[in-house]
């Protein structure tokens, strides 16, 4: 006389392997829009260091910065999102940690960038907040 397998045992077990392609889906989904929004950065910040007359300043506020800078800001934030993006892609133990900090820090940078570029500014922050998002909800272990 054979028995049943217990259904527990048996959902779990069927349920694991979907799991792991889902987190493993989601965290390569949100590597590839960490790197998307590191490259577009460092493209942002070269369009402001090399041509000063693109972006229009409106009134003037209190986290005024010359162009230049801001250019150089966002090249820096970039080259550090898409190192954070390599570092998710290849499953090491900081990279998370790491693309959630540098992920923030472009969401704050971005903010204090709203005068001169609103709406691209407005589109990183969003791109920003669904990569957090993403590596956020992500549970490797289950």
């Amino acid at each position: 006389m054979t028995t049943a397998p217990e259904p527990m045992a048996s959902t779990s077990r069927g349920r694991a392997p979907v799991r792991q392609g889902v987190a493993a889906g989601t965290s390569i989904a949100a590597a590839i829009l960490l790197l998307t929004v590191g490259v577009l950065s460092v493209l942002e910040g070269i369009a402001a260091v090399a041509e000063d007359e693109l972006f229009v300043v409106g009134v003037d506020y209190v986290y005024e910065f010359d162009i230049t800078t801001w250019g150089w800001i966002h090249i820096v934030l970039g080259a550090l999102l898409i190192v954070s993006a390599l570092g998710l892609m290849t499953g090491t133990s900081w990279g998370r940690g790491v693309a959630i900090g540098i992920a923030a820090l472009s969401i704050l940078a971005n903010f204090l960038w709203l005068p001169y570029y609103p709406w691209w500014s407005i589109l990183i922050i969003a791109l920003n907040i669904v990569v957090i998002w993403a590596i956020a909800t992500w549970r490797p272990q289950t």
